[in-house]
């Protein structure tokens, strides 16, 4: 690794040469809270700075929502607040049949989606990878080079995903470390700290503001949000502010 100009240059593997220069915005960490069933929740979490908010159109999830219920959480949002539907394995058709009665802004595949079929919809779109140890995630992102960014969530077996569990924050490689959402058992209690140690480019939660599944809690959105406000706020100031 070596510095020129201000710019590191990181080589990863077959001698690949990466010019990594940190964007401004990794100093401020945004925020997806997914999962929205309720039109208070969708307002409550608009309300409370978070930047995105994700439905679920999986059927075997707890929070799944029908496109009648998307379209009417879509409509009840204020301005600025971006939309991403998740989708874990669906047919095509099922995912252009949500988009042509649902304003979303940013796709979301939570499955074993190739390339080729998230990019098919000319839109956006997020790949969650289930991280554990053994899954290459230099490999991921290089494979999933048009994504918009990688979603990386504990694996659990047999469940895609809102599992409420942790994964091994070392496994995430440096260089990939700001332009990740981080996702997987974040709650106000470690969010902090995953903003801390890993200096994600955003981070996703769902269980965590919950009172139970697909309801949210709005006391738990905004301590999440308070810590998340506090770490960027420390973030910018370890920048700005001269000792």
């Amino acid at each position: 690794m070596a510095k020129t100009d201000g710019i590191t240059r990181l080589n990863i593997g077959s001698g690949a040469d990466l010019s990594y220069s940190p964007p401004i915005a990794t100093l401020s960490c945004r925020v997806k809270i997914c999962g929205i069933t309720r039109e208070q929740d969708a307002l409550a979490v608009a309300m409370s700075g978070a930047d995105a908010i994700g439905l679920v159109f999986y059927e075997k999830s707890p929070r799944h929502v029908s496109i009648m219920q998307a379209a009417k959480l879509v409509a009840a949002l204020p301005p600025f607040v971006t939309v991403v539907g998740l989708f874990v394995n669906a047919s095509a058709d099922t995912v252009r049949e949500v988009l042509s009665s649902v304003s979303l802004d940013v796709l979301q595949f939570h499955g074993d989606e190739s390339p080729e079929y998230c990019e098919q919809f000319h839109k956006p779109y997020l790949k969650a990878i289930r991280v554990k140890a053994g899954v290459d995630l230099l490999q991921c992102a290089a494979e999933y080079q048009t994504a918009q960014g990688l979603l990386l969530d504990a694996y659990v077996e047999g469940v895609p995903g809102g599992t409420g569990a942790v994964f091994e924050w070392s496994l995430i490689p440096e260089v990939l470390r700001s332009r990740i959402i981080l996702s997987g058992g974040l709650d106000d209690s470690n969010v902090g700290l995953a903003i801390a140690q890993i200096r994600p480019y955003a981070v996703d939660v769902s269980s965590g503001v919950e009172l139970s599944g697909g309801i949210k809690d709005t006391l738990k959105i905004a301590r999440f949000m308070h810590e998340v406000k506090r770490m960027n706020y420390k973030r910018l100031n370890d920048v700005y502010i001269p000792r």
